[in-house]
């Protein structure tokens, strides 16, 4: 594999990972409205609807993270090496 490939790889990473974050914070944007997914995952896990939306926000801040770290950073770094 080749460097070019290998930006080339973690670039498509990035923007599907970005693509899939920004669709799901949609659809819970829009779902959540009416309170639907933390009120069906509170009754099932028996947790408080706070609870399930903090758990929320920590998750899609971590998956954040995860995309900055394993696939944006490292394709910046070979790109400015190219």
């Amino acid at each position: 594999m080749t460097i070019e490939t290998l930006a080339t790889f973690l670039g498509w990473c990035t923007v599907i990972n970005v693509g899939l974050l920004s669709l799901v914070l949609l659809l819970t944007a829009i779902v959540n409205k009416e309170g639907f997914p933390c009120d069906l995952i509170a009754l099932i896990f028996g947790i408080t609807i706070e609870e399930c939306r903090a758990t929320h926000f920590r998750v899609f801040q971590q998956y954040r993270f995860a995309i900055a770290a394993l696939n944006l950073v490292p394709y910046l770094a070979i790109k400015i090496m190219i």
